[in-house]
């Protein structure tokens, strides 16, 4: 009897430990993705992100926010995945189906911008040099035209012959841009 009661009590303290743990896990989950999430959104905010989309592209478009909360969400959803991890309530195929939904969203996110983030490094590049602007006439990899405006992703050209060419702003940063008079 003695035996199976000392059993009984080193069972509940062990999972008293682990449920204390696993609290403390949460509790840091939350408090370092709430600092990360709002550091995301300040970093953000010192780039200008929101303002410089605003002028470009005309609409209010709160991706500092957005980024910020999505920080803030992946790191809460580690740290309840952690926690489970820790009362042992995690089993292989949580972690099978956790592990096919972030390799699915990162080919999602790899796929969707691909393209995207060098034009939009390209674009803040242009932005912040301000070396080329609306009204300039240039010449890049052999095409010649006057700038009609310059976005964060694309600079728009009219040509001599009254043609609208879009130039992804990666090729003004990686070729040759000849000003011309």
């Amino acid at each position: 009897m003695i035996f199976s009661l000392e059993s009984l009590s080193s069972k509940i303290s062990d999972f008293t430990l682990n449920l204390i743990a696993a609290i403390v896990i949460l509790l840091l989950g939350l408090v370092i993705g709430r600092f990360l999430g709002n550091l995301t959104k300040r970093i953000l905010h010192e780039l200008e992100l929101d303002k410089l989309l605003k002028e470009q592209t005309r609409f209010k478009i709160p991706l500092e926010q957005f980024f910020g909360s999505i920080v803030k969400f992946i790191i809460y959803f580690t740290a309840i995945i952690f926690a489970l991890n820790q009362l042992g309530l995690q089993t292989a195929i949580l972690n099978i189906i956790l592990i096919i939904i972030l390799v699915s969203l990162v080919i999602f996110i790899i796929l969707a911008v691909k393209d995207f983030i060098p034009n939009l490094v390209a674009g803040l590049f242009l932005h912040q040099k301000r070396n080329i602007k609306p009204g300039e006439r240039i010449e890049v990899n052999n095409l010649e035209g006057e700038i009609v405006s310059v976005t964060l992703v694309e600079t728009k050209l009219r040509t001599k012959s009254g043609e609208i060419v879009y130039i992804p702003n990666s090729v003004l940063t990686k070729n040759v841009v000849i000003k011309k008079r």
